[in-house]
């Protein structure tokens, strides 16, 4: 059902969800942060960081909308794949999940430490702020490999569907760094996801 949204939604659709709108919120919060600081002689930091609390739900958004895209083409589209060709949907769905999760952790942690600091007006530890980055990183370099892999899947299947065989990268290589550049592939790529939806 939300797959079919997604597939049969105009790429002006997607662009204005996932772009313009989470992108010109964030950019009336910086106007209001900002001016709100020039406006104060001395301003307070925990004013200043409460504003940070709404930016995850801005990555949320973008998130929501990108993520649901790729994996409406990557899954919706299987139905359209000719039956000699054998696509791991599996891997792939997995591979989906753990940006997905790590995402969403990551948000959370960010929204409950800059509450917690904002609140109490400690000032961080550094030895904690180590400990973080060093699980961080390494989760942070995995979740990037998933991310890639997704996007070539679904570059993949897009184009199989669309050449009705088997594919290399060579075929689907203008596809994959469409999907990659989201806001200038979207406009590309879903007429023509449209277009294998209407048959």
């Amino acid at each position: 059902m939300i797959t079919n949204l997604f597939l049969k939604a105009k790429h002006w659709h997607l662009f204005l969800l996932s772009f313009v709108l989470p992108f010109g919120v964030q950019f009336i919060l910086m106007g209001v942060m900002m001016s709100s600081m020039l406006s104060q002689s001395n301003p307070d930091p925990s004013f200043i960081m409460g504003y940070f609390k709404f930016f995850p739900f801005i990555i949320f958004l973008f998130v929501v909308v990108l993520w649901g895209w790729i994996w409406s083409m990557a899954v919706g589209l299987q139905s359209k794949v000719p039956p000699h060709v054998k696509m791991k949907v599996t891997k792939f769905q997995v591979f989906f999940i753990i940006p997905v999760v790590y995402i969403f952790l990551f948000l959370f942690f960010i929204t409950t430490s800059v509450s917690g600091l904002a609140s109490s007006g400690a000032e961080p530890s550094v030895g904690v702020f180590g400990a973080i980055f060093a699980l961080v990183v390494p989760l942070h370099l995995f979740s990037m490999f998933c991310i890639f892999y997704t996007l070539y899947f679904a570059a993949k299947t897009v184009k199989t569907v669309e050449l009705q065989r088997e594919v290399t990268f060579s075929d689907f290589a203008g596809e994959f760094f469409l999907i990659w550049f989201y806001p200038v592939g979207v406009w590309i790529i879903q007429p023509k996801v449209n277009k294998m939806i209407e048959g």
